[in-house]
């Protein structure tokens, strides 16, 4: 079902996503978490402020110009039915209609941090370690370059939990 909605670059219906999310935090032992492209739309935000009841620490806004994201997506040679010149487009839209709502709400509140993704991997990883820095100053991020994607996190909502859910 949720591979449907990839390929017409559909978002996933917000009950299934909320759902999904408060079991795997329910199921951890941890209290700070991190989300990858959530929410996506203000039915999302809807729906997972409703259901689990807390709002993010931060949110991380990966700013970078439509043209360069067409040129990674396709470029990027992982194989992945979604990425086609059609499905991109498709998902563009659905962003700038859906997800850039959420992250002008989030701004309105102040908790946007924009990093510039158009640099290299390694500059935007410094600028992400400064921000998570800043937030706990004890902790350190490591970028490791054998392996960048096992230590760089792309994400939208870093969340704390004081309580259980």
């Amino acid at each position: 079902m949720i591979g449907n909605f990839k390929l017409e670059g559909k978002i996933v219906p917000s009950e299934v996503t909320v759902g999904i999310l408060q079991q795997a935090m329910q199921q951890s032992e941890n209290k700070k978490f991190i989300i990858d492209g959530f929410p996506r739309n203000e039915e999302n935000l809807a729906t997972f402020e409703k259901t689990v009841k807390v709002e993010p620490e931060f949110v991380l806004f990966f700013d970078c110009p439509e043209e360069e994201l067409k040129r990674r997506l396709l470029n990027r040679n992982q194989g992945r039915a979604d990425d086609n010149p059609v499905t991109i487009e498709k998902r563009l839209k659905v962003f700038k209609e859906s997800t850039l709502p959420v992250i002008n709400y989030y701004s309105s509140k102040g908790k946007v941090q924009k990093i510039n993704a158009q640099r290299s991997v390694e500059q935007v990883f410094d600028d992400i370690r400064n921000v998570f820095s800043k937030l706990n100053p004890g902790s350190r991020l490591r970028f490791n370059k054998k392996h960048p994607g096992l230590t760089l996190i792309f994400l939208l909502l870093l969340l704390s939990f004081n309580s259980s859910l």
